[in-house]
């Protein structure tokens, strides 16, 4: 689908959001800390389009991606946890520094906190760094619950974590609108057995997101509140 069709309604008591590339433009401060970490290690700095390129499975695997230069690539551990105690120490300090927040994010989530849905960001961020990126941009406010990428045992594109929301917030996965801009978002919310959709910005991996399997684009998340009919 490539298209908003207006008159497609989603019936729904609550939206889970996805955070980097969704609710957040965080590639800038991603970038500064694995440079750091990259720098500290004789290596040479990657551009921040090829940092964003990497971003998607958490943070682990964007260490072992910009290790590699591959979307595929793995170190060995005696490589991969220096780098990742690097990557995290740059990283604490980096978060939030550059991030913005998106055109039509705050008016998307005041229009469907107004509509009455409950509202969650599942993200494969370690949920230390996920609740403080939200607090000082500002979008705390908007949420019942945060799960990150530790909060359960497995991260999108699994649905555990999608699931995980539900059970909390006491709302089937059929009564939920899932929002994401990549294929672990689609991927996570199909096997929830939710609808979902998919921005056109954001970190893909390289994919497009409209070649994926989801029930709308939108541009925006305030276009995405247009869509859903809150029950």
């Amino acid at each position: 689908m490539t298209a908003v069709d207006l008159r497609r309604r989603f019936a729904a008591r609550a939206a889970i959001i996805d955070l980097d590339g969704t609710l957040l433009d965080t590639a800038a401060d991603l970038a500064a800390a694995v440079n750091a970490m990259l720098l500290a290690m004789g290596r040479a700095a990657l551009p921040v389009e090829q940092v964003a390129s990497y971003v998607g499975k958490g943070v682990e695997v964007l260490v072992h991606r910009a290790l590699t230069l591959s979307l595929d690539g793995r170190v060995p551990a005696d490589s991969f946890a220096p780098a990742m105690r690097s990557f995290d120490a740059h990283y604490r300090r980096e978060n939030g520094r550059h991030a913005s927040v998106y055109p039509g994010v705050l008016e998307g989530l005041q229009a469907m906190r107004d509509a009455g849905l409950k509202l969650a960001v599942v993200t494969n961020k370690p949920l230390g760094f996920a609740v403080p990126l939200l607090a000082d941009t500002g979008l705390a406010q908007y949420f019942d619950l945060v799960v990150g990428g530790d909060t359960v045992a497995r991260k999108k594109p699994d649905p555990m974590p999608m699931l995980h929301v539900c059970a909390q917030l006491g709302i089937a996965p059929e009564q939920v609108v899932a929002i994401g801009d990549s294929l672990n978002d689609a991927l996570a919310a199909r096997a929830a057995g939710m609808a979902v959709l998919a921005v056109p910005y954001g970190y893909n991996e390289g994919r497009d997101a409209r070649s994926l399997d989801v029930d709308a684009i939108v541009d925006t998340l305030f276009e995405a509140s247009r869509l859903i009919d809150p029950l």
